[in-house]
């Protein structure tokens, strides 16, 4: 019994670890354009279908700069997520809209994904995270 006992452990350590290599975190690199030089910052979060357009567990923000703006947001977990950006122009942490709730700061979605009355589905927004680095571009409107 303890010959098995003495095998069992580093077999059982060594399937935990491949568990845990496949199920790696990786970056996101989200290339954001159509930004507004110098105003606010450009937000980025990155969304499972539990969270979109709600309170997404991952994000990150820069200062708005002209041309194409690189947020990377880190430690992303493998599987299938959407990106969401906005310029928040007067740094205040949210997306302003108007009192209808139409957006009155500029926002995009991964894989240039729009709705027609309202944002986009989840799975019009949706790509795989897997590997060290994902890549999204997003075009703010």
């Amino acid at each position: 019994m303890k010959v098995f006992r003495s095998f069992s452990r580093p077999l059982l350590c060594s399937a935990l670890l491949a568990a845990c290599a496949c199920a790696s975190a990786a970056n996101v690199e989200v290339r954001v354009t159509g930004v507004v030089a110098g105003k606010g910052k450009v937000a980025v979060a990155v969304c499972d279908k539990d969270t979109f357009l709600k309170d997404c567990k991952y994000s990150a923000k820069a200062p708005a700069r002209e041309g194409e703006n690189v947020i990377t947001v880190k430690e992303v977990p493998a599987g299938t997520w959407a990106v969401l950006s906005y310029q928040d122009e007067n740094d205040n942490g949210e997306l302003d809209r108007n009192i209808v709730g139409i957006p009155k700061e500029n926002y995009g979605f991964s894989r240039d994904a729009r709705g027609q009355f309202g944002p986009p589905s989840f799975e019009e927004a949706a790509f795989t995270v897997n590997g060290d680095t994902a890549h999204a571009a997003i075009r703010l409107r």
